[in-house]
């Protein structure tokens, strides 16, 4: 009974035993425009062919698919061919209907991607208004509060719950900080935050190298309490936050989250810590999603930065869609197009991961997978594209918004090299 209860507890739902793969003819998944992509459909069940199996799928340019067909795989499989006449990414969703269930699959093919150039523009007055911003930001006093964290800590890494002031007073940043216990001088990675509310946990692994590593939130509430807190607000006075004050440049929600990335680094540079201080050369910022925008936008605009991470980078390109091309998450001006406002258009470019990129001159690290359906990878093309500074570009195809763990490895490696860490 004991053997059959332990068994009972450690049992899990894992996968599903049918499965769709779709899988272009080209390796890399790389085509030049006007080539054909033949794509190879396969309904498995046991990892073996389903015969007559029933599918229905969609095809074209991400986003835009431009024709949807059913068919019937007598074998349990198929050749589907697709290609684009300009630069960008098509993709074939496949999905099969088994016993009154669905289950899917999909391929991104791109087509010269290193030709894709994003739409948005630039307003003329983009780094004045930045500058003003960051200079009004610093007005305010830091004045940091430090809370030890013994259950966090090791004899490698001391952790500390802390904040500083941002933008105004009584506005804070709120962070996770991670410092080797012997004092010295140190490098130093900043870690922005994915969309969503949350706790964070710090990164002592990373610290343990030999590195400060402070990884915020960027909602001004501490970062230690449970989920269920965060849960509850996220769905009242932060749901859809990525939403507010998008038609006024000095009222967008990012403007306070961007200001605040700038004043964690004035924190680091500030840092006299049981000994331990930034060695005033060495800064990373790095990110995914939304983080990868903010890795962006601090790379961008501060000069401190000297190296980057951007995965999956989120809210670039957002004007895109007015011309029928894929757009940046939160994807503003796509599901409406018909009652766009101009306004909205204007001052979301203050916010467009692409003016930021543009100004970068540290290396950088871009991944991204060619599936995935949040951040589309015509913008995170376009965007690494726009960079001309050292990068790095390490695409991971077959992932959707998520990373295997080897990019996860070949991410953190990258910036400890670049940190001169060992």
């Amino acid at each position: 009974m004991v053997l059959v209860s332990t068994l009972t507890l450690s049992a899990q739902i894992r996968g599903t035993n049918f499965t769709v793969t779709v899988t272009p003819d080209h390796k890399d998944w790389n085509y030049k425009v006007g080539e054909q992509a033949v794509f190879t459909v396969n309904v498995l069940k046991s990892g073996t062919l389903v015969d007559n199996a029933q599918i229905s799928y969609e095809m074209g340019p991400e986003m835009y698919p431009t024709e949807k067909k059913e068919m019937v795989l007598k074998d349990g499989t198929a050749k589907i061919k697709g290609g684009m006449k300009k630069p960008g990414f098509y993709r074939l969703s496949v999905t099969a209907h088994i016993n009154g269930k669905e289950y899917k699959g999909m391929c991104t093919a791109a087509f010269s991607p290193e030709k894709i150039q994003p739409t948005a523009q630039c307003p003329a007055d983009f780094d004045e208004f930045w500058k003003t911003a960051i200079e009004q930001a610093r007005w305010t006093a830091l004045e940091p509060t430090f809370e030890y964290l013994p259950e966090r800590s090791n004899s490698k890494v001391n952790t500390y719950h802390v904040s500083f002031q941002n933008d105004q007073w009584g506005r804070r940043v709120f962070a996770i900080l991670n410092i080797p216990t012997t004092p010295g001088k140190y490098p130093a990675l900043l870690r922005v935050p994915g969309a969503g509310v949350r706790p964070y946990g710090g990164d002592q692994p990373f610290a343990s190298h030999g590195a400060i590593v402070l990884e915020i939130g960027i909602h001004g509430i501490p970062v230690t309490n449970p989920q269920e807190y965060y849960d509850r607000i996220f769905t009242a006075a932060l749901a859809n936050y990525w939403e507010h004050g998008t038609n006024d440049k000095n009222k967008n929600y990012y403007k306070h989250v961007i200001t605040g990335c700038i004043r964690s680094i004035d924190f680091i540079e500030s840092l006299n810590k049981d000994g331990v201080e930034w060695d005033g050369k060495n800064l990373a910022v790095t990110g995914s999603s939304q983080g990868g925008f903010l890795s962006l936008a601090t790379a961008g605009l501060d000069k401190r930065v000297s190296c980057y991470g951007a995965v999956h980078a989120a809210m670039c390109d957002y004007e895109a869609a007015l011309k029928n091309v894929a757009c940046g998450w939160p994807h503003y001006f796509y599901y409406d197009k018909e009652n766009v406002d101009m306004r909205q258009v204007e001052q979301s470019r203050y916010y467009d991961g692409v003016n930021f990129a543009r100004r970068i001159t540290a290396p950088g690290y871009f991944s991204f997978g060619y599936n995935d359906d949040v951040v589309p990878p015509t913008t995170a093309y376009g965007t690494y594209n726009i960079v001309t500074a050292e990068k790095v570009l390490s695409p991971y195809q077959l992932t959707g918004h998520y990373w295997y763990q080897e990019q996860w490895d070949e991410w953190n490696a990258f910036l400890l090299d670049k940190l001169g860490i060992k």
